[in-house]
């Protein structure tokens, strides 16, 4: 039985559908990531789940039993917000055992969980110390250790590490794998950004307009998008789309034009593919595609290297052909100048096929 279950749901702002029919099943002491940009109604969701927002069609279901109606206080789960929310006035053990005071929990028990706390997320040497004395990092600790000492069902996190620095986020997502791996407990947790869900989450679930786009793994959906807005919106630099004409094939292979690139074979997802014909798109992710000398007999298509961005890891090549401008992730030591004519090969068995509905074929 799964440990969250959402069934069918619909929220709905006046006139404005923001969750549209939503089904979806989280095991139990899985970590789930609510992945899209702005807009698509991943908080929202999050907020049906743990009872602020109400429910304008369907059940949410918590530990087999219905929560639809049943208030946020006794759904036995655990929030952590954006935004810290501690009380300024309160010192770090304060504010963890602060849930436990309210509830009327026996001192002794405030007191064995909020040290059991403090040390899982290595809060200690601060217990005495006040909010404004704590960097972001520690700030946002304190915060899941408030929710902790509630021994939650459900632990659900609304971007929580939006608001610290790049290096305070890298090292917040490794606290939070290892609380992870540590609590065993069913985390669902709302992020826009891609690398959070890719490097924290079992399942991600990509959002597009209050819909779900696709549930899968990190590398299912990086190796295998069901439809265009997932290929798109997974992966940094985003992958290439370059309009294709299909002209035959066999089986799952399709034969397809690119302009000014003659013919190139992509074998697809599906049985009987080859029968498509129409307009369609090619994608293929920059680290699939490789520069090489122009007119080079592997190339696929030449072009003219328009900017050059070196990351140090890699260098990212702009080249402007005549099927489009395609993003190139080449080697990190590449000699590669603005100006330069190259030729483009594709990594075999990498390229996708997209139809005009934007499935994937």
């Amino acid at each position: 039985m799964p440990h969250v279950e959402l069934k069918s749901l619909s929220k709905q702002f006046g006139t404005v559908e923001v969750i549209r029919d939503l089904s979806l099943a989280i095991e139990a002491g899985e970590f789930c990531a609510l992945l899209g940009p702005s807009g698509c109604g991943k908080s929202t969701l999050l907020r049906m789940i743990a009872g602020l927002e109400t429910v304008t069609a369907g059940n949410v279901v918590i530990a087999g039993r219905d929560v639809t109606q049943v208030p946020p206080a006794k759904r036995q789960i655990s929030m952590v917000f954006q935004s810290y929310a501690l009380y300024p006035h309160m010192s770090v053990r304060q504010n963890i055992a602060f849930s436990l005071e309210i509830a009327g929990a026996p001192k002794a028990e405030i007191a064995e969980k909020t040290q059991k706390a403090a040390t899982l997320l290595q809060l200690e040497p601060y217990l005495e110390r006040k909010p404004a004395q704590l960097s972001g990092g520690q700030r946002q600790r304190v915060a899941i250790g408030r929710a902790l000492v509630r021994d939650p069902e459900v632990f659900l996190f609304d971007e929580p590490l939006s608001n610290l620095d790049a290096k305070l986020r890298v090292q917040m997502r490794l606290e939070l794998a290892k609380l992870h791996q540590e609590l065993a407990t069913t985390m669902i947790y709302v992020t826009h950004d891609q690398v959070e869900a890719m490097t924290l989450a079992d399942r991600i679930v990509v959002l597009d307009a209050g819909r779900i786009a696709q549930v899968g793994s990190p590398l299912d959906l990086y190796h295998r998008p069901e439809n265009k807005f997932v290929a798109a919106f997974i992966g940094s630099p985003a992958m290439n789309f370059l309009p294709a004409a299909a002209n035959g094939g066999e089986g799952r292979a399709v034969s397809v034009d690119l302009a000014g690139a003659g013919s190139l074979s992509v074998e697809t997802r599906h049985d009987g593919a080859g029968k498509t014909s129409g307009t369609l798109e090619l994608g293929i992710r920059p680290e699939h595609v490789s520069p090489t000398a122009p007119a080079d007999p592997s190339a696929v298509i030449d072009g003219r290297i328009s900017m050059v961005e070196r990351l140090g890891n890699a260098t990212i090549l702009y080249v402007d052909t005549a099927a489009g401008n395609i993003v190139v992730e080449d080697e990190s030591e590449s000699e590669a100048r603005i100006g330069d004519a190259v030729g483009l090969a594709f990594e075999p068995g990498r390229s996708h096929l997209f139809a005009a509905d934007g499935r994937v074929i």
